[in-house]
């Protein structure tokens, strides 16, 4: 049995320019991103504008801790199930470079489909600035007394976990009738990881919805975190998930899952 570097090394795929951006499947497959990212952050952004808006920017509550929760649980939700039979339903840099280590999507579709997602954030971020009149949209902070450290494990821990289910219930090819419910497991997972992480990090779990409201407000506060944690997360569990439960060597496209 080769050693597991040398596995993870035959699994990863560059691609071929023309097959993985140009081509028109390809093509779809970023729009997809773009718009269920946009839905998902619309949603979730739009949630704790809301919030701030009837407390007039008071201290987050219990209720609004939940009430976040639901709305990106259910956001993430749809972003998902609106986008799994066109790209994959990746809404998150994380899944995606998780799905790359593991070898199923290519370099170069990764970094578009990375690419498409962001600039889906930063869409759906300026387009509530402009629609709530101006709001700020609120960058992500780490709780008082809390270290960047104990931050930045705390995203990896629960990008992990997202990255786990996506590759359980949506990835492996074994999954059987567990697909279905792919998608509402994907948005429970993140509405868990709010309610537990929300108070300390924001609970993240996603380079890319940290970047809208980060840009669109000038707020870069402490935002490698968001960028470092969900990344290793996601790799360490699309490694973990695929070397020991899957076991397989290959060169899958984005469309295998």
């Amino acid at each position: 049995m080769p050693p597991i570097h040398r596995q993870l090394i035959d699994r990863v795929a560059i691609g071929r320019y023309q097959d993985e951006v140009t081509h028109p499947s390809a093509i779809k497959q970023f729009v997809a991103e773009f718009i269920s990212v946009l839905i998902f952050v619309f949603a979730g952004q739009g949630s704790g504008m809301a919030y701030n808006k009837i407390t007039e920017g008071g201290a987050t509550t219990p209720s609004g801790l939940v009430s976040a929760a639901i709305a990106h649980g259910l956001g993430l939700f749809v972003g998902v199930a609106v986008s799994a039979n066109i790209s994959g339903g990746h809404v998150n840099p994380a899944v995606t470079f998780g799905a790359f280590v593991g070898g199923n999507i290519t370099l170069l579709r990764a970094i578009f489909y990375i690419i498409a997602q962001c600039l889906g954030s930063v869409v759906a971020c300026l387009l509530l600035a402009f629609s709530t009149g101006g709001l700020t949209t609120s960058g992500f902070s780490l709780t008082a007394g809390l270290s960047v450290w104990n931050a930045f494990v705390f995203e990896i821990v629960m990008t992990f976990g997202l990255v786990y289910t996506v590759y359980a219930t949506a990835i492996d090819p074994k999954k059987g009738d567990v697909g279905t419910i792919a998608p509402l497991a994907i948005g429970l997972i993140v509405g868990a990881n709010i309610l537990a992480g929300g108070p300390f990090t924001g609970a993240a779990m996603n380079p890319a919805v940290a970047l809208g409201p980060s840009l669109v407000s000038w707020d870069w506060g402490n935002h490698w975190i968001y960028w470092a944690g969900p990344l290793i997360g996601g790799g360490l569990a699309g490694a973990i998930y695929e070397l020991v439960f899957v076991n397989r060597s290959h060169e899958p496209l984005a469309t295998d899952f």
